[in-house]
């Protein structure tokens, strides 16, 4: 081979050079021996009696191989190097190599020198190498794995979620509140409030009414929604206090929120409309509607007149029978397919995160977006308090910042799904909610007929109120005091809508709105003005706390927790 041939060629220079250094040593009389930094090995000592030549030395990488004496080699002890003298390069008859005049170690280090250029780098050779490359360097077959599609890769054959080589003793779960106080000894400041005081003071106590605030208002969005519809911690909490500022049963002095949104006479009687009135839409579709269809026909009007890119309203599950879930519906045909009222809560402002309904939304920037909220005056209340701030509300923060109309829907209380219609209806009445087709509250009465309109259930509101939402006791806005219109059936005849306009944004609504309506004044001023009166009463029974509008809007837990009666530092006392 080549490299064979190369070494041979080194291996004749160096002996070359070698022997003309030898010539050299000699005549000026300079020992190798004594040049000890010029020994490849160590020196061989004069010593009288011994026959040098049958000493020997290791073998090298040189052209030339030493052997050990196989006889009578004198012991390990003993043995002295020695050196062969089969020399290649040319010398005079008379020459003679000995111990100190020799220069074959001087050649033997040329040539290791020389053999270890010709040599391949040991990461090459020698041990595990490179992976995929062979002695020579040549790239090997690539084998890939393919990458896990929505779970953790497994590359060794067992289940990634398995944890090995745990310390005894040592438990690796998620830790619970009381590790703040393990980890150091610094008190939680007085105003600084976490999830765990909404879920003493709201959830747990069953007080929440499912408006879906606390979940808009989560900076880290660590609040979800649980399978039983109600507000849970999903991932650490932050201390950040919003969930528990912007709650309509917790920190949000609702009465407050009201003054805030329509001035000082917005907190008297019905609140201080710019105009009422009774109306209906005249179109087919109506039948299907509650009452006159206004909420349906406004909607579809601002969607057709650009206003709006989408309307968060309610719609029915899929899966269970008169089941409320929050539904972005983007045209009129979508709007009319789910006219009507279902009486229970969706938590609509915790659906305000945009993506959820990307596939549904024009083609533009989301802080360009429009969209328009029909909900609870609860839940008015709560999207007027976070449009208030310039707070990042996270992922529904454009979702929060899009809302520009909002419709607020006459409410004295909502239910609990399961309550109502599982327990009441169902099982105590025995009408099974696949055979209903409208449900309404009106005149004190809860009203349900069948899908050939026929009444099959009239019957005292009171009688349900063990499935109401507890919460609702506790409310004094029956007309959406914070909304931009009101509309309900309290105050008009059947097939007509009340309808109060109480801003600006409710009268551009209003006027756009109103080619497609028949309506005139509003028929029963007195009707809307005395239920606002009765909810504020049964309010002011359940409210544990002083109504005041001119006091601030937000109550610290420490004062809610004082009139309630709720535990203090709540997560402190649990695990």
């Amino acid at each position: 081979m080549g490299t064979d041939r190369e070494d041979e060629r080194g291996k004749s220079s160096n002996r070359a050079s070698s022997a003309e250094r030898s010539s050299a040593d000699h005549s000026s009389g300079r020992s190798l021996r004594e040049d000890g930094d010029s020994q490849p090995f160590p020196g061989v000592p004069d010593v009288e009696g011994v026959d040098t030549d049958d000493v020997s030395v290791p073998p090298t990488n040189g052209a030339r191989e030493h052997a050990h004496s196989s006889a009578d080699a004198p012991s390990k002890a003993m043995q002295t190097p020695s050196h062969d003298h089969d020399h290649d390069h040319e010398a005079s008859a008379g020459d003679s190599c000995s111990p100190s005049t020799c220069t074959c170690g001087e050649k033997q280090e040329q040539e290791q020198e020389q053999s270890q250029k010709q040599t391949p780098p040991k990461a090459m050779t020698d041990g595990a190498g490179v992976a995929n490359v062979d002695a020579e360097g040549n790239l090997g077959d690539i084998e890939f794995t393919e990458p896990a599609k929505d779970v953790s890769q497994d590359i060794e054959g067992t289940d990634p979620s398995v944890r090995v080589g745990i310390p005894d003793g040592v438990d690796l779960e998620t830790p619970s509140y009381s590790i703040r106080s393990e980890m150091n000894d610094i008190e939680t400041p007085d105003e600084k409030t976490w999830f765990m005081e909404l879920d003493e003071a709201v959830i747990d106590e069953g007080r929440c009414i499912q408006c879906g605030t606390c979940v808009a208002a989560c900076p880290s969005d660590s609040i979800g929604i649980g399978d039983d519809d109600l507000p849970e911690l999903v991932k650490m909490c932050t201390g950040c206090s919003l969930c528990w500022d912007f709650c309509p049963r917790g920190g949000l002095r609702y009465e407050r929120q009201w003054k805030i949104t329509g001035g000082e006479d917005n907190v008297k009687g019905a609140g201080d409309p710019i105009t009422e009135f009774s109306a209906k839409v005249d179109d087919d579709w109506t039948d299907g509607a509650q009452d006159g269809g206004v909420v349906t026909g406004m909607l579809a009007t601002l969607l057709e007149e650009g206003e709006i890119d989408g309307a968060l309203i309610a719609t029915e599950s899929d899966e269970e029978a008169w089941k409320a879930e929050s539904y972005l519906a983007t045209s009129r045909e979508d709007l009319i397919a789910n006219a009507g009222t279902i009486y229970n809560q969706t938590m609509a402002l915790g659906h305000l995160d945009l993506s959820k309904w990307e596939h549904k939304l024009p083609d533009k920037s989301w802080d360009e977006m429009s969209l328009a909220l029909v909900g609870t005056p609860c839940e008015i209340e709560g999207i007027r308090a976070l449009q208030d701030f310039e707070w990042d509300y996270q992922k529904q923060n454009e979702g929060v910042r899009a809302v520009d109309y909002t419709i607020a829907l006459m409410c004295t209380k909502n239910f609990n799904y399961y309550s109502l219609m599982g327990d009441m209806i169902e099982d105590q009445r025995g009408i099974s909610p696949d055979e209903i087709g409208k449900m309404d509250v009106l005149h004190g009465k809860m009203m349900v007929y069948g899908h050939d309109g026929e009444m099959i259930l009239e019957e005292d509101i009171e009688n349900f109120h063990d499935a109401a939402l507890k919460g609702c006791d506790e409310c004094a806005d029956f007309t959406g005091y914070a909304a931009d219109v009101t509309v309900g059936s309290v105050g008009s005849s059947d097939e007509y809508s009340s309808v109060i306009v109480r801003t600006e944004q409710g009268l551009k609504a209003w006027e756009l709105t109103e080619p497609s309506l028949d309506y005139h004044d509003l028929e029963d001023r007195g009707a809307i003005g005395g239920l606002q009166s009765w909810d504020k009463k049964k309010a002011f029974e359940s409210l544990q706390r002083p109504f005041d509008p001119d006091a601030p809007r937000f109550i610290d837990y420490t004062d809610h927790a004082e009139n309630y009666g709720t535990m203090l530092n709540p997560h402190e006392g649990r695990n």
